[in-house]
């Protein structure tokens, strides 16, 4: 695929406003994987490719929402006791054979056929039997219709269930079960190619020679595509060797559809990593105005996109959550992108010089009040562990300057990344 990542993400210096980068890439990013269909079993956490349409009422069947009596309402006295011969026993599963009849009560179970010329159903708890008779006191039914599930209440034929670009769940599966359905149509998942550069970047169990470091990102970035559901390609640390690397990108091209890598590209800079991306495609960086993060490699190898985020750890997982997630939903197929964050008050007082968004490392902290965020006491963007000892960021908009204990900020948990 071509013209993935075009002169609109070229911001040539200047600074996009997340809020544009974001209407950007909504309108922008388009899915790149193919499509698929599958078992309802093997559904869940699947994309869905297209529309599901009901071709049956759910329930498909007027039935009984109680264990009780079914009636005609009509047959009940409203201001005493009512009195009706017990004509027949209705289970799930067992509908009756012939129409109600007036002045009769059918014993019915829940789920049960409601048969046609009944309205109402009594609970048992409201009755009383004796001798093939029920007796219902006054105001037994509050009113007519009362226990009576119609068929189509929930899901009518022609509805529209699921739209397409869903990520399903549990419930969505349950409820394309309920129509009858035994397979789906989904988009494939997408196939990353993931790598480290650099001779100082050794794998971890490898020993550490001195100037050197274990890779950190690659870990990181493997893991958090794989929650998204992508199939993920490691392609391991590449040496610092333009012909190496460029034949390593060109075939990661050829077999996937979307390579990543963090650090090892950046402004300015004669990276091997960028020369052999500009040679096989074409890369420039995309600057919004956020913190940490800001310059991201966007490009393309053989007309597949290639994502670089910047290289510190902490860059690394806040611009994969805000910046780098949003596009690789869109390219699964998934129609709501946006990393979704929740109102918390806040249990700190900030100062923002504005201008630009931040996200600050915080946690949760629960009060006889309810859950407030608290920031971490450590900012440093080498700092991986803050991640690990905090629940997620809070997001701070490029127009707020003071932040107050109690105000509402926004939170987003870092198990969002999953979502």
């Amino acid at each position: 695929m071509t013209g993935v990542f075009d002169s609109c993400f070229a911001t040539q210096g200047k600074m996009m406003p997340l809020d544009d980068a974001r209407a950007l890439l909504k309108e922008t990013i388009k899915p790149l994987a193919g499509t698929t269909t599958v078992s309802l079993r093997d559904a869940m956490g699947k994309i869905l490719a297209e529309d599901i349409i009901a071709k049956q009422d759910v329930p498909p069947y007027n039935n009984s929402a109680m264990d009780g009596y079914a009636i005609r309402f009509g047959d009940l006295k409203l201001d005493s006791e009512t009195k009706l011969p017990i004509t027949a026993r209705i289970a799930a599963g067992h509908p009756l054979d012939r129409p109600a009849n007036p002045g009769e009560a059918l014993r019915i179970f829940t789920g049960a056929p409601i048969p046609e010329g009944c309205d109402t159903v009594v609970m048992q708890e409201n009755a009383s039997e004796e001798n093939d008779h029920v007796t219902f006191p006054a105001g037994a039914a509050p009113k007519k219709g009362a226990n009576f599930r119609e068929r189509g209440e929930d899901i009518k034929i022609g509805d529209v269930v699921l739209k397409q670009g869903r990520k399903l769940r549990a419930a969505d599966v349950g409820v394309c079960a309920s129509i009858g359905l035994t397979t789906l149509p989904v988009y494939s998942p997408l196939k990353v190619a993931v790598f480290s550069t650099g001779d100082e970047i050794k794998d971890a169990g490898d020993p550490l020679d001195p100037g050197c470091v274990y890779d950190i990102n690659r870990y990181t970035v493997l893991s958090m595509l794989e929650s998204l559901g992508c199939i993920v390609s490691d392609l391991g640390i590449l040496p610092d060797d333009l012909a190496k690397i460029t034949n390593s990108l060109e075939d990661a091209a050829n077999s996937h559809d979307l390579l990543f890598t963090s650090g090892g590209v950046s402004l300015g800079e004669e990276d091997h990593v960028k020369s052999a991306v500009a040679a096989l495609g074409k890369i420039n960086f995309w600057r919004i105005a956020i913190k940490p993060g800001r310059p991201i490699a966007l490009g393309e190898v053989k007309g597949k996109p290639f994502i670089g985020l910047p290289g510190n750890p902490v860059a690394t997982l806040v611009t994969f959550m805000t910046i780098a997630r949003p596009m690789i939903c869109g390219f699964c197929g998934r129609s709501d992108i946006s990393t979704r964050s929740y109102k918390v008050p806040a249990a700190f007082d900030y100062k923002h010089k504005g201008g630009r968004y931040e996200w600050q490392r915080a946690f949760l902290k629960e009060t006889d009040k309810g859950p407030v965020v608290e920031l971490f006491h450590t900012t440093g963007s080498g700092i991986l562990t803050s991640m690990v000892q905090t629940d997620g960021l809070v997001e701070i908009p490029d127009h707020a300057h003071n932040i107050k204990q109690g105000d509402m900020v926004d939170f987003i948990p870092y198990s969002e990344v999953s979502q």
